[in-house]
């Protein structure tokens, strides 16, 4: 082999060695930030479900004990069942977040 055709050869190699590593810095990196994206998406998530619940837990007790109550347009609300349907609506939403993370 001639002198300028290894040459060729050794920077071929090293350039193909650069990109590869190049290429798997980035992906590691957009990795890394989809995972803390995703787990602070989880903790926002977990943050409002409790203060969902915190909230009905509070207008429960300001309730008096008495569960219903009448709301602004005249119609009368049971608090225990808002409070069970929202909580099935959090582990609904909660279901389907799981969904979406197994899927990407």
């Amino acid at each position: 082999m001639t002198k300028p055709a290894l040459n060729s050869f050794f920077v071929g190699r090293a350039l193909a060695q650069s990109i590869n590593d190049k290429l798997g810095e980035t992906l590691t990196y957009t990795l890394s930030e989809l995972g803390k994206i995703n787990a602070e998406q989880g903790e926002k998530l977990r943050q409002f479900t409790q203060e969902v619940i915190e909230r009905a837990a509070r207008e429960t007790s300001n309730a008096g004990g008495n569960t219903t109550t009448v709301s602004a347009d005249g119609r009368t609300v049971d608090v225990q069942e808002t409070i069970d349907e929202l909580r099935a609506e959090i582990a609904r939403l909660r279901a389907e977040i799981q969904r979406h993370r197994h899927e990407s």
